[in-house]
């Protein structure tokens, strides 16, 4: 998705009450001094629904092709991050840094929440994430295709990270992606892993491999993981695997699942196991409020 922001629009014009969460905007990719007034319109349009996700990018293939070298990305990231804080919160910002300079200026129109709309941060390491929590930032993550322990480390550095700020850490919150798919039986959940399986080729290839890329298309690359290991660390299964994953993911303390189910299946298989999912998954599943009006979820046991 090249245009988080306008697809946020676009949702908003369809639904009432949702929070619309972008996943992620890659802030290198933009200069902030345009970029602080597309946020400001796409949460006047989104009624102040947005969430502002944000990271600093993970493949090379992507950044170092506009010009920024991946041993730069987090220290511009840094730059970047602090300029569009204040351009959301500040009137007539200067700036003299490293990568911006610039005489003062005024975004407009101004933001109607104070600072702009909550901002997310997209952050993988544990230190990292308690780093980011420790600034008062919610929080996004995956373990990708890592193990279980990953994912604990992970939950456990945000609330580390949430303890440390006492009051002011109460409303964070955090957010899992996981690649998901409810399976029909054994032999949907087969062939859906063969489709993840071969996803993550592609995926490698442009996070951590070559990048080899033909006409937009990402060429599958070998694994080392065997795809019975990553079938491990996804949620591709039945229903009451399903349930059970969830719960635990609820005691966790995660407060938000984003459901990654774009990585092969036909449209409309897609589109019936989301009806599945809201049918046979989420009634196992109470609303609760969480904070910034966010919906989150607890398990209810059976």
């Amino acid at each position: 998705m090249p245009a988080p922001l306008t697809f946020a629009t676009k949702i908003a014009a369809h639904t009432s009450h949702i929070k619309i969460m972008t996943s992620i905007v890659v802030l290198l990719l933009h200069d902030m001094r345009i970029f602080a007034g597309e946020v400001v319109v796409a949460d006047i349009f989104c009624d102040g629904r947005l969430l502002l996700g944000v990271g600093r990018g993970a493949y090379a293939y992507e950044i170092e092709r506009m010009g920024v070298p991946m041993d730069e990305t987090q220290a511009r990231f840094n730059e970047s991050l602090d300029v569009l804080q204040t351009l959301l919160s500040r009137e007539e910002v200067a700036w003299d840094g490293d990568y911006y300079q610039y005489e003062p200026l005024t975004i407009m129109p101004r933001p109607t929440q104070s600072g702009g709309p909550p901002m997310m941060m997209a952050v993988m390491n544990p230190e990292g994430i308690y780093q980011c929590t420790k600034r008062g930032f919610h929080i996004q993550t995956t373990p990708l295709a890592g193990d279980h322990q990953l994912l604990v480390d992970q939950v456990s550095a945000f609330n580390r990270g949430k303890d440390e700020l006492g009051v002011r850490g109460e409303e964070l919150t955090l957010s899992l992606s996981r690649v998901s798919y409810l399976a029909e039986g054994h032999r949907d959940a087969s062939a859906k892993l063969d489709l993840a399986y071969d996803y993550y080729k592609r995926f490698d290839n442009v996070f951590t491999g070559s990048g080899v890329v033909c006409a937009g298309m990402i060429e599958p690359l070998p694994r080392r993981q065997s795809k019975a290991e990553l079938g491990e660390s996804l949620l591709i299964c039945g229903a009451s695997e399903m349930i059970d994953q969830l719960g635990e993911y609820a005691e966790l303390g995660i407060d938000r699942l984003i459901l990654n189910v774009n990585f092969g299946a036909e449209q409309a298989e897609t589109l019936d196991m989301l009806q599945r999912f809201s049918e046979d998954v989420m009634p196992h599943f109470e609303v609760t409020g969480c904070p910034s009006g966010v919906v989150g979820f607890s398990h209810q046991a059976n």
